[in-house]
């Protein structure tokens, strides 16, 4: 699919969404473009279609997919991870850190034995959210049956130890924050996330 006319991206552009500038992203890393999921999201509408169109690739890549839970990293996962969970007839929670740094479940939250959820993300970059979300599900006994996100910043090369989907892949441009042009050319940074990425 060509991405200058994917409409999903058409989404981002229309909410003014799809940033370029000099961003610090979550991961620690830099980058000229920053896609905030919050912008589209804070549409109900477009939350409902996002959620809907996730569900459908979740049910492609996992034929029969029957999952009793979705799970979401808090913030930024919560929103889609609530529409997902509508479109596959699931409950929705999510996991949050705790003092220590530590993606945990909390507020009442947890699941069974041998349960079956997906896990729901906004943005994959490195897959690091997601990957620690999957390692508390599994900690606690649940089958991870797959893992999706809006979109994929990674090219399609994160991991996160469950089979993933991604309703757009983009290879956008990253660097090491000791090395990053727009530092050398004074360009100020910004941080649009949810939450402080780790000092550079």
């Amino acid at each position: 699919m060509n991405l200058l006319t994917n409409p999903v991206l058409d989404l981002f552009h229309e909410t003014g969404a799809y940033l370029r500038g000099h961003f610090r992203l979550t991961s620690g890393l830099h980058s000229p473009e920053y896609l905030q999921c919050a912008l589209v999201l804070q549409h109900p509408r477009h939350a409902e279609q996002l959620g809907s169109l996730l569900a459908s690739a979740l049910r492609s890549l996992v034929p029969g997919l029957e999952a009793k839970t979705v799970v979401s990293p808090a913030l930024g996962g919560v929103v889609i991870g609530h529409e997902v969970a509508r479109a596959l007839g699931a409950r929705a929670i999510f996991t949050e850190r705790d003092p220590a740094g530590k993606m945990i479940l909390r507020r009442g939250f947890s699941v069974e034995p041998a349960e079956s959820v997906v896990v729901v993300e906004d943005v994959v970059t490195t897959g690091g959210s997601t990957r620690e979300v999957v390692e508390c599900l599994l900690a606690a006994g649940a089958r991870v049956l797959a893992a999706g996100s809006i979109i994929d910043r990674s090219g399609g090369h994160a991991e996160v130890g469950a089979p993933r989907v991604s309703l757009v892949t983009l290879t956008v441009v990253t660097y090491p924050p000791d090395h990053c042009p727009l530092c050398e050319q004074g360009v100020p940074v910004a941080k649009p996330g949810s939450r402080p990425a780790p000092v550079a």
